[in-house]
């Protein structure tokens, strides 16, 4: 079960205690207990030895990155954009994971209070909630994230995975930009008649990750003021 200081620390990571938060915690427990993962943290984080594969962006990839040490910034963490509450939890020596499904819908029905579904979709979905329906929400998804820190495991999908080979994080050249002088990663660079530009200058096309996942086709949103 999730214990307190870990709630803690996801809590400060995340910004605040949710349901789903805990639920990246609990089923962080539950798959590297059953990869036997006992290393630690930094020594699996430098190595990219743990990889967590997660298929969403949301509340529960928060979760896994404060229990795993598997983050985007140090290329342990993956992220394929299916739209399903999946994590799958691999070691790198034998490529041999588990997969572990949330059924969000079962969960939020035998779990959550009407009342804080209702207050979901005012205050989270509609945007129309009051301070106090704010308030009264944040209550309960306290509530409901420490229960969700002892939810047994067999409300999850569990199963036991191979996974194809992921290549480490390559180390490349940068080179600068010939009109902001900025320095980019080369696989990035747009190089016009023998020059490079970065994605910005030459006004290439992005892919970016918002809140609906991977979204091709951006143009570079920042501007100067």
């Amino acid at each position: 079960m999730v214990g307190e200081e870990l709630i803690k620390k996801a809590r400060e990571f995340h910004g605040h205690l949710c349901p789903f938060l805990v639920l990246g915690l609990r089923i962080s427990e539950i798959g590297m207990e059953k990869l036997n993962v006992k290393s630690s943290k930094e020594r699996r984080t430098l190595g990219e030895d743990l990889l967590a594969i997660v298929e969403v962006n949301n509340c529960i990839v928060d979760g896994i990155q404060v229990a795993t040490g598997c983050t985007l910034g140090n290329n342990s963490l993956v992220y394929l954009d299916t739209g399903k509450n999946v994590v799958t939890f691999v070691r790198r020596d034998s490529w041999r994971g588990v997969r572990i499904y949330i059924d969000s819908e079962r969960i939020v029905s035998k779990y959550f209070p009407e009342e804080a579904n209702e207050l979901f979709d005012k205050v989270v979905k509609r945007r129309e909630g009051t301070l106090e329906d704010q308030e009264r929400l944040s209550r309960l998804w306290e509530e409901l994230a420490y229960l969700m820190a002892e939810i047994p495991e067999e409300e999850f999908k569990i199963e036991e995975v191979t996974v194809e080979e992921i290549e480490r994080a390559p180390i490349f050249e940068s080179v600068r930009c010939s009109k902001c002088n900025e320095l980019v990663m080369k696989p990035k660079a747009v190089e016009i008649n023998g020059s490079f530009y970065c994605p910005m200058c030459a006004d290439k096309e992005l892919n970016a990750v918002i809140g609906r996942g991977i979204v091709h086709g951006i143009h570079y949103p920042i501007k100067e003021v």
